[in-house]
């Protein structure tokens, strides 16, 4: 890093603790262009844009730092959050899953920030699918209603006069029963499928849904941002107050998975 662009950059870190996020982000500017090559330049650029919702360009400093720092926890979660709001959801819970394992990897005092965006960008992409089904749904119900309709108003045409009638009855009573099943079925799909977490998938630290859980040594599994922040405070196992450390603590890769497969259908529970 050159001199001057150090200099800009301890500029912009003053402006951006006061708040001037606007000036902090000219001042990363200029510093990145005295000294492209330093990663960290980007992701203090891309925290100044954050802060200003400059979404694509949050997007643009995070790719730029990941190009030359694969590895970046920060730039990972910045792009994340800001491909969350650009509601790219598949990537934004991409992104997150990969600083998720970097900040356990270096057992970052983040891991509880990042742990909290994961649940925030999977409520979101399962709200999107939700919104998508319905807007498929509505078409199909008014599709199948118009068909049944045509073909009640081409019976009752062929008809006798004397049938005409009852032939039309019949064919009142199936379009009820037709919308009384969309409406059953859509119900069911927004109310009595979503309103119940088993009791396996909740942290019983935090109360949340897991979404890295961990096992002691005695079986038991917690969210791991969440037992690591009660081991920082004192080794002893939550349930049991058995000396525990964080040496004891194994990851529960099928309990995440079944968590993972929970939330993917139920994004509801996040809030639960």
């Amino acid at each position: 890093m050159t001199g001057n662009s150090i200099a800009l950059k301890e500029e912009g870190n003053k402006r951006f603790l006061k708040g001037e996020f606007t000036a902090a982000e000219g001042l990363y500017s200029q510093a990145i262009l005295a000294d492209p090559k330093n990663p960290a330049l980007y992701t203090n650029r891309a925290l100044a844009r954050l802060k200003l919702d400059m979404w694509d360009g949050v997007v643009a400093d995070c790719t730029a730092c990941l190009d030359r720092s694969p590895n970046n926890m920060k730039a990972l979660y910045y792009l994340s959050q800001a491909e969350l709001q650009l509601r790219d959801y598949d990537n934004a819970v991409d992104h997150c899953r990969r600083a998720h394992e970097l900040c356990v990897a270096a057992d970052d005092k983040s891991l509880t920030q990042i742990t909290n965006h994961m649940l925030e960008c999977k409520r979101a992409r399962w709200a999107a699918k939700e919104k998508r089904r319905a807007r498929e749904v509505a078409p199909l119900e008014a599709e199948v209603i118009a068909l049944l309709e045509r073909e009640k108003e081409a019976a009752v045409a062929e008809a006798d006069e004397m049938d005409k009638g009852e032939i039309a009855a019949e064919y009142d009573a199936k379009l009820d029963r037709l919308r009384e099943t969309f409406t059953l079925a859509r119900s069911a799909s927004a109310e009595t499928a979503r309103r119940k977490v088993p009791e396996w998938a909740i942290d019983d630290i935090t109360f949340g849904i897991l979404v890295d859980p961990v096992v002691t040594k005695t079986g038991k599994s917690y969210e791991r941002a969440a037992i690591l922040e009660h081991l920082r405070r004192q080794s002893t196992d939550p349930l049991t107050r058995e000396p525990l450390t964080v040496a004891d603590l194994r990851p529960n890769l099928a309990l995440r998975a079944a968590c993972d497969e929970f939330l993917e259908e139920n994004g509801w529970a996040v809030d639960w």
